[in-house]
């Protein structure tokens, strides 16, 4: 398991191993989805769904398909500290836990409380892509100078980091989300993370005790002073797991919807007709939760023998549900395979379904349509330069690690 792969999931399955084929896995899911929509893979030890309706059950059935990797029959224990932090929070715990732990965030990241944060996110989405424009002058990159920077910055204010630390903290968590490059491999590659894991772990103790003693207006206090239904707070272990998965959850998510959206909305030649109809960038968002899903697939162990399409899954097995196949599902979309920026209805399984469903996606959803709102405003023209697009190192993630882009300044900017 990593940063970037904070299920755990194990290997990519064979036929997603290449570059081309993660970049571009939807053939392979349609494949699946005709031919063996429940499968067992022996390479990697378990089981793959590919349909809409079965993976919507599998994420919907709690109690038949836990979360709690610890469960699974072949579950080895991490040897990375925050790895070991991240399984006793909400991300990793079925109901009734999952729910009291949700709890100390969840009024945090509700839709009336992420509209408020509005402003702030339209100022900073502003002066990131100002910098960017002014410093690159005909060319950047998404992901490095905006898709990035937003959703960390917006984490670190959020928790209560002060301005001046926000560039240290930034710095581990590009250190945390890094993948290792086929040629890095290496114990410098595993030095750099474990000594980003000890600074920030560091830093977030005391910014705990700190919190703990003189509470302030920032979420670090509510996670350490919110009372659970015992009386209990979370203890310190407990409260550093939730910033270290809201920081890597939140700007990970937020990074490839907006890099994705960019990929797709330059394919179909949409950036004109949003700068024209920029309410329409909205309902475009939702098109790319479905179709290049920054979320692929999802982890569960079954917790007792259970027949799925025929396919009989004994209890420990693990199960993984492939959004990103359900979302290309014709069972539940019309003409599936092509992108409809105005497509209605779209109930795509992109933030998840059921228990799970994404704590964050309000404030994706918001992230993600200022800074598109803004890069439309702030440009004339845009398009990706003719590169060779390296997929996140992944197998849960979908997006892509830079992503080059031509642009025109708009006359008013």
């Amino acid at each position: 398991m990593s940063s970037a792969d904070p299920q755990g999931l194990q290997a990519f399955p064979d036929e997603l191993a290449s570059r081309e084929a993660w970049l571009e896995p939807f053939d392979w899911y349609r494949e699946m989805r005709e031919s063996a929509p429940v499968r067992y893979d022996p390479s990697r030890g378990c089981w793959d769904v590919f349909r809409y309706a079965d993976v919507k059950r599998v994420l919907d059935d709690d109690g038949t398909f836990s979360v709690n990797p610890r469960l699974a029959d072949d579950f080895q224990e991490p040897d990375r500290p925050e790895e070991g932090l991240l399984f006793e929070t909400m991300l990793f715990q079925d109901p009734p836990r999952h729910d009291e732990l949700r709890g100390v965030v969840d009024d945090a990241f509700e839709p009336r409380a992420i509209r408020a944060l509005e402003p702030e996110i339209r100022e900073l989405a502003t002066d990131l892509l100002s910098d960017a424009l002014d410093d690159h002058r005909g060319e950047l990159d998404v992901v490095d100078d905006f898709a990035y920077p937003l959703p960390v910055v917006v984490i670190a204010e959020l928790l209560g980091v002060p301005a001046e630390d926000r560039d240290r903290f930034k710095r581990w968590s590009d250190t945390l989300v890094e993948s290792s490059s086929a040629d890095d491999e290496t114990e410098a590659f595993l030095e750099r993370q474990q000594q980003a894991q000890m600074e920030m772990a560091s830093y977030f103790f005391e910014m705990i005790a700190d919190r703990r003693e003189s509470p302030q207006d920032d979420l670090m206090s509510q996670i350490v002073t919110r009372e659970l239904e015992d009386g209990s707070r979370l203890s310190e272990e407990e409260a550093l797991g939730t910033c270290i998965l809201l920081l890597i959850a939140g700007n990970i998510t937020t990074t490839n919807l907006v890099t994705n959206a960019v990929r797709c909305f330059d394919a179909h030649d949409l950036f004109e007709d949003l700068r024209a109809e920029p309410d329409a960038i909205g309902r475009a968002i939702e098109e790319v939760l479905r179709y290049r899903s920054p979320v692929q697939a999802m982890s569960r162990v079954a917790t007792e023998d259970v027949t799925l399409r025929g396919a009989e899954i004994e209890s420990g097995d693990r199960v993984i549900a492939w959004l990103g196949s359900a979302n290309r599902d014709e069972r539940q979309f019309e003409d599936a395979d092509a992108f409809v920026p105005d497509r209605s209805p779209n109930q795509h399984l992109g933030f998840g379904h059921g228990t799970h469903y994404c704590l964050g996606a309000p404030l994706a959803r918001l992230e993600a349509s200022v800074a598109l709102e803004e890069l439309c405003a702030r440009t004339a023209t845009i398009e990706t330069v003719d590169t060779d697009l390296q997929p996140v190192r992944s197998s849960l993630i979908y997006g892509v690690e830079s992503l080059p882009i031509r642009y025109e300044r708009s006359s008013e900017n």
